[in-house]
Parts: C-alpha cells; sequence; structure tokens
C-alpha cells in the first residue's frame, strides 16, 4: 500500500466516503493539469524559440528552471504549509498557478516568461504535495493505495494526452496558446476541487530534518543520484525531441504530437513492465535492464541520425523503446530506496526520491541544451546513453558491500 507521511484515513471524513468518484477524479484532474504544464513544452519548443528570437537552447532552460523551483521548493513548501488546511492550500496553489500560465500571452520578452514559469513551479511544487497529501487522508483505508494509483494515473495521462494534446493546439494556434490549455486545465481543477473536495486540517508531517534525514545514508543517497542519473539522460533527449526529430526525419509538430501520444502509451506499458520485473527479478537487476535497453535505443538513434532523413520505420520503434525502458526505471528506484532506507524512513526516502527525479529533470535540459548549442542535435542520444550506462554503475553500487543491507527492511524484494 502506498501511504503519504502524515496521512490518516481515521481523519477521513463521512462526505469523503459518500462521494469517492467526485473528489478523486478532481484530484486526479489536479495532477494532470500539473504534470502536463511541467513537459508541455517539448512539443512547442521550437515555436516558442522563435517567437521569442532565442535559441533552442535557451528555450529549453525553461523547463530545467521549472524543474530545479520544483525539486528544491517541493519539500520546504511542504514544511512551510504544513498547517494550512489542504483544500485552501491547494486551491491558493491552483489559483496562482492558472494566473501564471493566462498571462503567458502578455509576456513579451524572454526575461518575462521566465518569471511567469518561475511563478507557476512555485505554485506546482506546493499544489502536488497537497494533492497526494488530500488523497491520503480522504480515502478510507482499504483503498488508499487504490486511490493514490488513480492520482498518480493522472500524472501518467499528462504524457499520453496532456502534452500532445499541446502540442496539437501550438501547432495551430501558436505557442502561446499552449499555455492558456494549462490555465484552463489549472481552472477546471480548481473549480472541480471547490465543488467535491472536503476541507480536512492537515495531518502531521515530518519536519525538513526528518525528509532529510535519508540522505545521511550512503547506500540511499546512492541509489537517489542513480534515480537522478536515469532522469538526466531521459530529459537530455525528451526537452530537445523536437530539434532531433527534424533534424533526423523531418518531423513536424503535427507530426511530433502523434508520436507523443505513441511514445506516451509506450511509457505506460514501461512502467507496468517495470513493476513486473521487480517483482520477479529485485530492483537491482530490472533497473540495470531498463538502463541497458534504454541505452541500446539511443544508439539505435544515433545510427539513424547518421543515415538521415531517416525513415519513420526506423525511428518510430527506437522512440518506443525509449520511452518504455525510461518509465520502467521509476518502480525499480522506488523499492531499492524503500529497501534501503527501511520502514521506519521510507516515506521520507520516497519523497525525496521525487526531488531526484526533478534535479535529474532540471539537469537534463540544462546540459541538453549545452549539448544542443555546441555539439548538435546529433550528439543527444550519445550523451543520453552514458548517463544510462553511468545510472547502472551507480545504482549497483547502492547496498554493496557491508553498508548496504540495512537492519530495517534489508535485503531484495522478493521475486
Amino acid at each position: 500500500m502506498s501511504v503519504v507521511p502524515g496521512a490518516s484515513p481515521r481523519t477521513t471524513p463521512v462526505s469523503a466516503t459518500r462521494r469517492p468518484v467526485a473528489w478523486l477524479l478532481a484530484l486526479a484532474l489536479c495532477a494532470f493539469a500539473l504534470q502536463t504544464d511541467d513537459f508541455v513544452i517539448v512539443g512547442v519548443l521550437p515555436a516558442l524559440a522563435r517567437g521569442l528570437a532565442v535559441g533552442e537552447a535557451a528555450a529549453g532552460q525553461l523547463v530545467t528552471v521549472f524543474s530545479v523551483i520544483c525539486a528544491v521548493a517541493a519539500p520546504v513548501a511542504a514544511v512551510a504549509t504544513a498547517r494550512v488546511p489542504r483544500r485552501r492550500l491547494l486551491t491558493a496553489a491552483l489559483a496562482v498557478f492558472c494566473l501564471a500560465n493566462a498571462a503567458v500571452p502578455l509576456a513579451g520578452s524572454y526575461g518575462q516568461l521566465m518569471a511567469l514559469r518561475v511563478l507557476a513551479a512555485l505554485a506546482a511544487a506546493t499544489a502536488l504535495p497537497a494533492t497526494l497529501a488530500l488523497t491520503a487522508q480522504l480515502a478510507p483505508a482499504e483503498r488508499q493505495g487504490r486511490s493514490l494509483a488513480t492520482v498518480m494515473a493522472g500524472l501518467t495521462c499528462a504524457v499520453v494526452i496532456g502534452v500532445p494534446a499541446g502540442t496539437w493546439i501550438g501547432a495551430a494556434f501558436g505557442w502561446r496558446a499552449t499555455f492558456l490549455l494549462g490555465a484552463a486545465l489549472g481552472l477546471a481543477g480548481l473549480v472541480c476541487v471547490r465543488a467535491s473536495v472536503p476541507d480536512v486540517p492537515p495531518a502531521p508531517a515530518p519536519g525538513l530534518a526528518a525528509r532529510l534525514r535519508p540522505l545521511s545514508r550512503p547506500a540511499v543517497l546512492c541509489a537517489l543520484l542513480a534515480a537522478a542519473l536515469a532522469v538526466l539522460g531521459n530529459l537530455l533527449l525528451q526537452t530537445y525531441l523536437a530539434p532531433f526529430l527534424r533534424g533526423a526525419a523531418g518531423i513536424t509538430p503535427s507530426g511530433l504530437g502523434l508520436l507523443l501520444v505513441v511514445t506516451g502509451i509506450a511509457g505506460i506499458a514501461g512502467a507496468r513492465a517495470g513493476g513486473t520485473l521487480v517483482d520477479r527479478w529485485g530492483p537491482r537487476t530490472a533497473f540495470a535492464a531498463a538502463c541497458a535497453v534504454f541505452a541500446a535505443a539511443m544508439a539505435g538513434l544515433v545510427l539513424a541520425w547518421s543515415l538521415r532523413p531517416a525513415q519513420l520505420g526506423v525511428v518510430v520503434p527506437l522512440l518506443i523503446l525509449w520511452s518504455a525502458a525510461a518509465w520502467s526505471v521509476p518502480p525499480a528506484v522506488q523499492a531499492r530506496v524503500l529497501t534501503l532506507a527501511g520502514p521506519r524512513h521510507g516515506p521520507q526516502a520516497l519523497a525525496l526520491s521525487s526531488s531526484a527525479v526533478y534535479v535529474g529533470a532540471s539537469l537534463g535540459g540544462g546540459i541538453g541544451g549545452r549539448v544542443l548549442a555546441t555539439r548538435g542535435a546529433g550528439a543527444l542520444p550519445v550523451a543520453a546513453g552514458c548517463c544510462a550506462l553511468l545510472a547502472v554503475a551507480v545504482f549497483l553500487a547502492a547496498g554493496a558491500g557491508k553498508g548496504g543491507q540495512e537492519p530495517e527492511g534489508g535485503g531484495e524484494l522478493a521475486a
């Protein structure tokens, strides 16, 4: 069962159990809106760069900044707002999120747009933890895990539906319209929250020191570093997928939207397969297998670039393989972190794994932009593949040797 730290099913209001579908779908919609806004720039990156008269590498830093803010602000915001009722906090954060996106058409420069993305990221860093905390508090004890999985499905659907939709809207009406989609989704989430989510007092939450305590364990730190490296390699290519595919196979923005749907579906299948492999092989082997497939897909994309213009029949299967491998990594990371941290510190370690993902995403956007500017789009899969191989080495080192097996919950998960 997945549990959010501090959540207690005993505080579940009667109204939450009587209308479980409405509040749960409202929170899933919030997760969908927040995740869509995080990655939607990927689909409109070339048009955005042209519109602001900046390079594509500079435009990609908008993704970097968003991820950095989320990584740093999320744990701090969780502590700073611990005493604010979750529904009230989520409403306020969503309102700021909507305003930041709705103001994008008024931004006349790169600096102004960057400021709005910082504001949206601060709102998202507050809203998403509040969404998960509300889910855990409102769900009956026997349905807590399934309720959290439903909300997390909103994050996955953002990749399959939200980002492609934003790409198509940007192609049809201009890149600024893509951010209006984010504002509209956020507003829909806000209205649904106000209409269906009951207000509950905040549950006791650990302080910042308690949240960071798992970092004192070298094995946990090593596993989180490997997770950040894996995400770095993935976002290094994903952030600049549009210029890479344009150069490799001449794919247009509308064609990119369709490919994002296909790769998103592959990512869902990869996530499910990753969980199955963790159960059968254990997290270390499952992580190594996922990264090996990822590196193989990157090698294929390097070959496709060298043969450009490459045929879609060659590029599309490689993209499917890449997405499935990338999304199969998180289950192995989460299982390994739980094993190494033990039951007492497991929830805090999982929260840190989310920050590790954002750190990797921010580095991926930053380093990817540097690679694109200095080496060209063809070097992106080379760098991504190297990150995956380095992640395997670091991940296998987590838990190896005397310090790897902690007294609490040590050992691999059973097959």
